[in-house]
């Protein structure tokens, strides 16, 4: 089947190429609508499952967004909308599981149906579902703008209070992340209230039409938000903690590997000198360096173990450099918490093997019933096998360590992979 999906006939002329990719997209619709009939019907299954076995109301269905992402190779979080997306659309919104079922909506546009009928009581986001996508010559040439208006439209005819209430409640989910850009940019994202969100843009505006030298405007703007967020010049080096990780080559210029920043990821070796020779010539910053000591054959940290019950800072630190993000295969969120992989309470040791670095939502649902983690080390290379309820089997291993090379040694009898920390290192005979 699959084979038969990825063919392409490159002898058939450009009207049968494209009604090909028509078909190709209706075969992408049809299994969004089978993978939420899936979705739904595991939910069942496992909610009925553990109501048999006693598990409180409450408690039931806990860790099952993370398989459901696991299997569908995404993050927990988008698990968890996988998960909401699959109960609403199968049991709640018949019509519009029928047009994604038969390619006339794709699942990004269900999925905005689903979204803006969020707030409304179970009839009238059947009602919703009906009016909307009941005729499915009507959607035929909306975009996805189209679709969500045309559903905020009638979520609003239907129940303006419950919309109004939603709107009010969603400014609780305010926040900023931060992600990374390419050349060494980041973005930093604010999710406002709508009237905070405009008076920000109107103010970093403001500023910008009332400052007069070679910088651009987009510049001024963007320099105004660093200066009033931190209190410090915008020329001025960054005076806040970075752990900016490098091998000592690369910190010497003998190497030009790339350093590690947490939280962003690799950046070019010349960048990050740059940084640390701002940080230590600046007045108003300072430089501290930490030694790190990795294996040799690997460029894995060295184990660290700890007779505390909770992870002390230095080895938390520790298992926050050697993972990076968040372990759980597909998981790319910052690390929230540092925990056993084999629960302390089964007997598992406060030690850099033992402990892992994940986000809040990922370290939870790896402690519901059914879940296993384990942790080996092998040769240094830092293993994490995870096993869901259902007996799934996934292993996440964490990078080596900035700076890391792999070369081969050559012996007479075999041949051996050992570390050289320069380019310029030679491969070694014995």
């Amino acid at each position: 089947m699959f084979d038969e999906l990825a063919a392409v006939d490159v002898f058939v002329d450009e009207a049968a190429l494209v009604a090909r990719l028509a078909v190709l997209e209706t075969a992408k619709a049809a299994a969004a609508a089978g993978q939420a009939r899936v979705t739904a019907v595991l939910d069942a299954k496992r909610r009925a499952a553990e109501a048999a076995a006693g598990v409180p109301a409450a408690k039931r269905g806990r860790g099952l967004a993370g398989e459901v992402a696991l299997a569908r190779r995404d993050s927990p979080n988008r698990g968890g909308r996988h998960l909401g997306f699959a109960r609403a659309l199968v049991h709640e919104m018949p019509c519009t599981l029928q047009a994604l079922s038969c390619g006339a909506i794709s699942e990004w546009r269900a999925t905005l149906i689903v979204r803006e009928s969020a707030g409304l009581t179970v009839e009238h986001r059947r009602q919703l579902d009906a009016e909307l996508c009941s005729d499915l010559s009507r959607l035929q040439g909306w975009g996805d703008k189209r679709v969500e208006v045309e559903a905020r439209k009638i979520a609003y005819r239907l129940d303006a209070r419950a919309v109004v209430e939603r709107a009010a409640k969603s400014a609780s989910d305010r926040t900023v992340s931060v992600r990374p850009a390419p050349d060494c940019m980041t973005y930093v994202t604010a999710l406002l209230p709508v009237a905070q969100g405009v008076a920000v843009y109107a103010a970093l505006k403001r500023a910008a039409d009332t400052t007069f030298d070679k910088r651009g405007r987009g510049q001024i703007m963007a320099d105004t938000l660093y200066e009033r967020v931190t209190g410090h010049p915008a020329a001025a080096p960054v005076p806040v903690t970075v752990h900016l990780a490098l091998s000592g080559e690369t910190l010497l210029g003998g190497d030009d590997r790339p350093a590690d920043m947490p939280g962003y990821g690799p950046i070019p070796a010349g960048v990050a000198r740059a940084l640390i020779a701002d940080a230590a010539t600046g007045e108003r910053s300072r430089a501290v360096l930490r030694r790190l000591y990795t294996r040799p054959a690997t460029g894995a940290l060295v184990a660290m173990e700890s007779r505390s019950r909770f992870f002390p800072k230095g080895l938390a630190r520790l298992i926050d450099l050697r993972d990076g993000t968040c372990r759980t295969p597909y998981c790319d969120a910052p690390i929230r918490h540092r925990d056993h992989a084999q629960p302390h309470y089964r007997g598992g040791r406060t030690s850099l093997t033992n402990g892992l670095g994940e986000c809040e939502r990922c370290n939870y649902a790896k402690e519901a019933p059914g879940w296993q983690v384990t942790t080996r080390e092998d040769n240094g290379i830092h293993t994490a096998e995870f096993i869901t309820p259902t007996g799934a089997r996934y292993t996440s291993t964490a990078p080596p360590a900035p700076g890391h090379r792999d070369v081969f040694v050559r012996k007479p009898e075999r041949r051996i992979r050992c570390s050289a920390t320069s380019a310029r290192h030679r491969p070694l005979r014995t």
